[in-house]
């Protein structure tokens, strides 16, 4: 087993995680097989219980885990499938040394931080690599050098280090090099004392990947390179890009994968780009345009809502088409009176997953405004629940339906909570989750656009539509064409008569991935694309 262990200076949010990714496709693009881990320093067991402010988006893998978005990433660029333990938090750590000792595997030792919790985290990311069957493992430590939380995770990687030895383990330093306005220059003495750091704790980093906006100049590396020690080949520019999935194109014309194998002694076929470059090409020369509002409650963080991002650009690559997004505060719809100008003009309208009854009203509003209008729509998780509320409501004639999370008293309980979430206590990792089947009805646009009846896709929620009103919701026209295995959950609802308006109670952004995106989104932008057309014909036509 391999590993390449990423670790991050100067300040946090430089994307770790985007050097982790992208040298794990190129990796793959020479034949290996990859896995990746992260290590998040932070006492929560998992992500699970997390405002999406404070963390971003919670990522749900197919066995249940709730985890960090970055595990998100590492699925869509090294096409894999990862499980809970391939997130390593302190909690977790923590929590498995404290049972050890109550159970006496310490034989009455004082239990210390080195060297239980350090052998704690060193088995955990052993038994995840090598039940991964990979040739290498990535492993990225959350936080910035010098931050107390990530300290016995650095030392647990200089103890791995030690012991497989330096030619199967290999460091990676991702840094920043500003630009100060007043002098313009490219500043090297944070990465400079950012790696002093490392080395002072007996890390001793084999690249440095340097976050800028513009490309590394020469001088700059060869810099790096005399005060950091580091080769000038392993000093390489980590510039902006239109898209992150440039990235892998950007080290490899660094030779970045050269560098890696070389160091680390691997073998492998030639390089093969050629799918990648491809689909890079039409993510940055795209030929349409849509405009798609995303009304949501934590539209503040974007990251909140990564999965959806990243499905529309594996669509927009797929149909040649920019996904331009509108962000729409939900509360802000609720304020402005009868009308919606904030969404005029847009080809579409997704409504993303939630909790709470802040902004679900003007999550309403927004689905009416596309049901009445035809404009392409779809909802997931949460806005799958609210469309089903107000059908009920402007349709059915229901005033005051609504899912019984948001109004407990509502006399129209359309969403009602799960029989088996009724005397659940805990919050964290007790919803529903992880993937499940769905079987699909043969005539209606969700199959079509899946190519089968039977899906498996990957669910977070407790409440579901209430199995007393499907009767009637579906004699008013709107149709349940997708339920669970049970057949008593709805999974999946289609509007007759409307060109696109599609509800799913699972979350199709989380196994979108580039070259095999999101049905739903797809079947969303396709829609987007043809509404947009019509919109042009009608103003030609005038």
């Amino acid at each position: 087993m391999k590993y390449i262990v990423v670790t991050g200076g100067v300040l946090s949010g430089l994307g770790k995680w985007i050097s982790v990714s992208s040298i794990g496709r190129l990796l793959i693009s020479r034949g290996l097989k990859v896995t990746a881990i992260k290590i998040d320093p932070y006492l929560n067991s998992d992500a699970g219980t997390m405002n999406p402010f404070q963390h971003g988006e919670v990522f749900v893998q197919d066995d249940g885990g709730e985890v960090d978005l970055d595990l998100g990433n590492y699925e869509r660029f090294l096409d894999i499938s990862t499980s809970r333990a391939n997130n390593i938090t302190t909690g977790k750590v923590y929590k498995s040394v404290i049972e050890k000792e109550r159970r006496g595997d310490y034989l009455g030792k004082t239990v210390q931080i080195i060297p239980h919790i350090t052998n704690e985290i060193k088995h955990e990311i052993k038994k995840v690599s090598y039940h991964s069957g990979a040739d290498v493992c990535l492993i990225e430590v959350g936080g910035t050098v010098g931050d107390i939380e990530s300290m016995p995770f650095l030392e647990a990687a200089r103890q791995l280090g030690v012991e497989v030895g330096k030619k199967d383990l290999m460091f990676i330093h991702t840094t920043l090099v500003p630009v100060l306005s007043v002098v313009g220059e490219q500043k090297t003495k944070p990465t400079q004392h950012s790696v002093k750091e490392l080395r002072a704790i007996g890390i001793m980093p084999d690249m440095i990947l340097c976050r800028a906006k513009e490309p590394i100049h020469k001088d700059v590396r060869e810099k790096l390179s005399l005060f950091c020690d580091v080769p000038t080949e392993g000093i390489i520019s980590a510039h902006d890009v239109k898209s992150i999935y440039q990235v892998p194109l950007v080290f490899e014309e660094q030779g970045v994968t050269d560098f890696v194998m070389k160091r680390l002694e691997l073998k492998g076929g030639s390089k093969d780009l050629s799918e990648w470059r491809a689909m890079v090409e039409k993510i940055v020369n795209p030929k349409n345009e849509v405009e798609i509002a995303i009304v949501g409650k934590y539209i503040d963080l974007k990251d909140s809502y990564i999965s959806h991002i990243e499905a529309f650009n594996h669509v927009g690559s797929e149909t040649c088409c920019k996904v331009n997004l509108r962000w729409i505060e939900a509360e802000s719809l609720e304020t402005c009176g009868p009308s919606v100008d904030m969404l005029n003009g847009v080809d579409g309208v997704l409504i993303p997953g939630g909790f709470g009854v802040r902004g679900s009203e003007g999550k309403m509003k927004a689905i009416n405004y596309a049901r009445v209008n035809k404009i392409p729509f779809l909802g997931v998780c949460f806005g799958f629940q609210l469309a089903v509320a107000e059908f009920s409501r402007n349709v059915l004639g229901k005033e005051k339906a609504n899912s019984t999370e948001l109004d407990p008293a509502t006399p129209h309980p359309v969403i009602c909570i799960l029989p088996e979430q009724k005397d659940v206590v805990d919050l964290g990792g007790t919803m529903r989750l992880g993937a499940h089947s769905v079987k699909l009805v043969k005539d209606c646009m969700t199959t079509k656009l899946y190519g089968t009846t039977s899906i498996s896709e990957r669910h977070r929620h407790r409440f579901e539509v209430n199995p007393d009103y499907i009767s009637e919701i579906e004699k008013a026209g709107m149709r349940f064409v997708g339920k669970a295995k049970d057949m008593r959950r709805m999974e999946v609802l289609e509007l007759k008569g409307h060109p696109y308006f599609v509800g799913s109670q699972f979350h199709p952004e989380f196994k979108s991935r580039p070259g095999n995106p999101s049905r739903l989104h797809l079947g969303l932008v396709r829609a987007a694309i043809d509404y947009n057309k019509g919109k042009k014909r009608k103003k030609s036509r005038k």
